[in-house]
């Protein structure tokens, strides 16, 4: 009872938060190390809870990067477990994107290094292990990056880490009678945290303020509001700043999805502001509402037992007090230009449905299966070309939704059911979610700068319980020739590019040798050798991405047509 007592605070909108939300410390630089470890936190009377954390006992620390950055992360891992850290959302190569492939013992360290290439937004990082990413991120490790850009710059925004501009980790947590976190599926996740902090309070300036929501739940999906309807103003979604600032009530997010807002405290001193979620309003089929299924005869265990399914609880109270020094006092109109690709530029289709093992009124708990397999670590699949722009067309045959989230791109949403998306979803994304009962998405992207032949990239459903029990997938994005570009290209340079009907060539290459120029899909579309003034005729050619190869040399080049 004891728990319960605590955690039904938490299912009214007019809770007294008792605990200062804790800030996270930040690292920035061109080498970032962090150390994965076991610890304890008290977060109830009585016996200590088992955790883990990075560089601390629980949640690790906000990384601070810039785009174009480069940037090497020492990952030392001194858990007694086996892990891997994920960057989710950031644009990297599959070597250094973490999944369940790359690996990292105990007692050893892993280094990744890149240039972040992303925009700026709110990324996270947590541990992404087969079978064990849900019990690694319930016990703690998880935190969030920021990448910064010019364009971010140069608008006016908060952007003070901690004075006005603050994280916000989201997460349910199931705890058992002797205070250890309960790992397993139990839809018993009552105690609701921020940042690792129960019933917490924000003194936050009377002024505009940014807060960057993370769901870091394992399942549950948030109806985010502010106390009497508030409006806020979505400035971001999961992969950078939206075309301009959207005016809200109310923002679903959902498993691994993040977004930034912008709240205008400036005639608020004095009062205190809820940020609440309204799970009472949330739709059906929907793990936290008051039904998880499409009907009352899908039923979870103890999902009824849950004081928060269903109900308007408070998420994080906020105190406004004296606004700050040069306090930002507005909100943008424009934010940053979108040019989505267009439909007709795809390649290919590819469609993904979601169904449980077993149909049925059990069908709810799963497990669930993308197009009839459950993943396999030797199994790869799909094989997408290098540069190709697809449409992923995703429909949710089960009667719960689910999170989709893929790695390596960010994607912009086509339609949900139809319908063009809503604008808090009309930007870069890299995790949606996919209505139950047939519910169909479709998004575009490009799979673009890196491939590699034998390492993949995963895709899968983000409620960490249901990807552990094998809704998952990966890719393999492969290389034209299977050469390594970055590492090739250098040796060679040709201009210009982009061009109309022709390159020079100049390097270190003999030109005696054939050269073989491939499309996006791998295929040869002119070869031959080269001229005596090293020049390659194009006439005939449509414009679009091509790869050149000559002596063991690949380089990428565009043409374009008057």
């Amino acid at each position: 009872m004891k728990h319960l007592f605590i955690i039904f605070a938490f299912c009214t909108s007019f809770a007294i938060a008792q605990n200062p939300l804790f800030i996270p410390d930040t690292l920035t630089g061109n080498t970032i190390n962090l150390n994965l470890q076991s610890g304890t936190v008290n977060f109830y009377p009585a016996q200590p809870t088992a955790t883990m954390g990075a560089n601390g006992n629980l949640l690790g620390p906000t990384l601070l990067l810039n785009q174009n950055q480069n940037v090497t992360i020492n990952v030392n891992n001194q858990l007694m477990d086996t892990t891997t850290i994920h960057w989710h959302g950031m644009h990297v190569a599959p070597e250094n994107d973490g999944g369940p492939h790359t690996t990292i013992p105990p007692g050893t360290t892993w280094s990744p290094s890149f240039t972040v290439l992303d925009w700026a937004s709110t990324y996270w990082y947590h541990p992404h292990l087969h079978m064990h990413t849900n019990e690694h991120v319930q016990k703690g490790i998880a935190g969030m990056v920021i990448v910064r850009d010019a364009q971010e710059a140069a608008i006016t925004l908060p952007r003070k880490y901690g004075i006005d501009d603050f994280p916000i980790v989201i997460q349910t947590k199931s705890f058992d009678a002797t205070n250890q976190i309960i790992t397993i599926q139990t839809a018993l996740d009552t105690a609701l945290m921020v940042n690792g902090t129960l019933d917490p309070y924000l003194n936050t300036p009377a002024q505009v303020v940014r807060l960057r929501l993370l769901n870091g739940s394992s399942e549950r999906v948030y109806n985010l509001g502010l106390t009497g309807n508030k409006t806020f103003y979505q400035i971001a979604s999961d992969g950078g700043l939206l075309t301009s600032a959207v005016s809200l009530t109310r923002l679903q997010i959902a498993p691994g999805e993040r977004a930034e807002i912008l709240i205008d405290f400036s005639a608020d001193l004095g009062q205190t502001i809820n940020l609440i979620s309204y799970g009472a309003e949330l739709p059906n089929a929907i793990y936290g509402a008051t039904q998880p299924g499409m009907g009352a005869g899908q039923v979870i265990p103890n999902y009824t037992s849950n004081p928060l399914n269903g109900s308007n609880f408070t998420v994080l109270a906020m105190n406004i007090v004296a606004a700050t020094a040069n306090p930002v006092t507005t909100i943008p109109t424009a934010l940053v230009t979108h040019t989505p690709w267009l439909s007709t530029s795809a390649a290919i289709t590819r469609s993904l449905t979601f169904a449980p093992v077993t149909m049925g009124p059990g069908a709810i708990n799963g497990p669930f299966l993308i197009n009839n397999t459950s993943f396999d670590m030797m199994m790869i699949n799909y094989t997408i070309p290098f540069e190709n722009i697809e449409i992923w067309q995703l429909t949710n045959a089960s009667p719960i939704s689910h999170p989709f989230h893929i790695h390596d791109v960010q994607f912009y949403v086509l339609d949900v059911n139809g319908v063009p998306p809503a604008p808090s979803v009309a930007g870069r994304k890299d995790v949606i979610l996919v209505p139950a009962g047939n519910g169909v998405v479709r998004f575009i992207t490009r799979f673009e700068n890196f491939h590699n032949d034998t390492l993949p990239y995963m895709y899968h459903c983000h409620m960490l319980t249901h990807e552990d029990d094998g809704m998952m997938g990966q890719f393999i994005v492969s290389s034209p020739t299977g050469i390594d570009e970055q590492t090739s290209a250098a040796a060679m340079l040709v201009y210009p590019n982009p061009t109309t009907n022709y390159i020079q060539l100049n390097g270190e290459f003999d030109k005696a040798n054939p050269f073989y120029l491939f499309d996006e899909l791998g295929q040869v579309v002119k070869s031959g050798t080269l001229s005596n003034d090293n020049k390659v005729d194009l006439n005939g050619l449509a414009k679009g991405m091509y790869f050149l190869q000559i002596d063991g040399h690949l380089k990428k080049l565009k043409i374009v047509k008057q």
